[in-house]
């Protein structure tokens, strides 16, 4: 977590308060939306906030070891049933990126490199280094697609109440005291251990994909056969939630209005695109309709996970197409970059 300073303590105290404000409230995922609100709250009025560092990125191995737990021979058996909306992943990546980038630039009036990584439907980390690295401006690439990631994960769990009648308010899972210590343990170490190897061979979302993939191992060899208790993921949403609202620390009146602005309205431009692709991708796919609307929302890769944990959804099917959306702008996106840079 780095040392304990003020900022970092206002950020835990307006993420507690926000959450206990929805828990209040009875609205849902009070452990994700309510930090995420009180943080975003504490910002607006001048609070300075500190995120909680490295705190952050464990909490995120934690929804790695619960994806990877959830891999058995029966998930791996299924994958080519992901076929026919995996295939709608590339054209939902470029139909995203070309709805946006045009109101980004032309509308919003960002710089070409800002508004082109601002619209593309990557994990904000990515983005941000392509960004800077092509000349972006970084601080309006992270109020963008923190302000995207914010109103998909807020809009997803009002839809999914509204619309299947889920309660997302709901423990995410069994008790801790009802998991054997030795399961709890092997979690733990497959979390940092996976985190670890992973960030040594730098592979992209490391704290998530390394846990997810060391956890997936253990749980088809039959050594690993629960999931993170409730506790775990609530810790995890908490630290989550608070991350995304943190970055709107020290936002100005200008940064308001132009980056978070364009943000929102990108935001509504995402989720419109998503739609279409959902309802094409519902024809397609004999899958829950929960579980393909889930995967074909461009919210935060740690984000989309806790909502499809708390929703009960097959979180194999909906980490595949989030995992193939983000390998997709990672690898395309800075070669699309410089032909567009060329021609702008």
């Amino acid at each position: 977590m780095g040392p304990v300073t003020k900022p970092r303590l206002i950020a835990v105290a307006a993420a507690c308060l926000g959450t206990a404000a929805f828990w209040i409230a009875g609205l849902p995922l009070p452990l994700l939306l309510g930090p995420m609100t009180g943080c975003l709250v504490a910002a607006l009025i001048g609070l300075p906030m500190q995120g909680v560092g490295v705190i952050g990125t464990v909490m995120r191995t934690i929804l790695g070891v619960a994806i990877g737990a959830s891999i058995t021979q029966e998930t791996l058996a299924a994958l080519v049933e992901y076929l026919p909306t995996l295939i709608l992943i590339p054209p939902f990546v470029a139909a995203v990126g070309a709805a946006g980038y045009p109101y980004l630039r032309r509308v919003a009036g960002l710089d070409a490199p800002t508004a082109f990584y601002a619209a593309m439907p990557g994990g904000l980390q990515d983005m941000l280094l392509f960004g800077e690295e092509a000349g972006g401006d970084p601080r309006a690439l992270s109020l963008i697609h923190a302000t995207r990631i914010l109103v998909i994960v807020f809009v997803a769990p009002f839809l999914i109440a509204w619309a299947y009648g889920i309660d997302l308010t709901a423990a995410p899972g069994v008790s801790a005291v009802d998991v054997p210590l030795g399961q709890i343990a092997l979690m733990i170490v497959a979390g940092l251990v996976g985190w670890w190897a992973a960030a040594r061979v730098r592979l992209f979302g490391a704290s998530i994909l390394g846990p997810m993939i060391l956890t997936a191992a253990l749980s088809l060899a039959g050594v690993i056969d629960q999931r993170p208790p409730a506790e775990m993921i609530w810790a995890a949403q908490f630290f989550i939630g608070l991350g995304v609202g943190a970055k709107y620390a020290g936002i100005t009146g200008r940064e308001l209005r132009d980056f978070v602005g364009a943000g929102l309205v990108y935001a509504v431009i995402a989720l419109a695109v998503s739609g279409l692709f959902v309802w094409a991708a519902v024809y397609l796919s004999p899958a829950h309709q929960l579980d393909v609307l889930l995967s074909f929302l461009p919210g935060g890769q740690g984000e989309m996970v806790v909502v499809a944990i708390i929703a009960g959804a097959d979180l194999g099917f909906v980490v595949t197409h989030h995992l193939l959306r983000i390998v997709i702008v990672i690898m395309l996106s800075p070669l699309v970059a410089r032909r567009l840079m060329r021609g702008d």
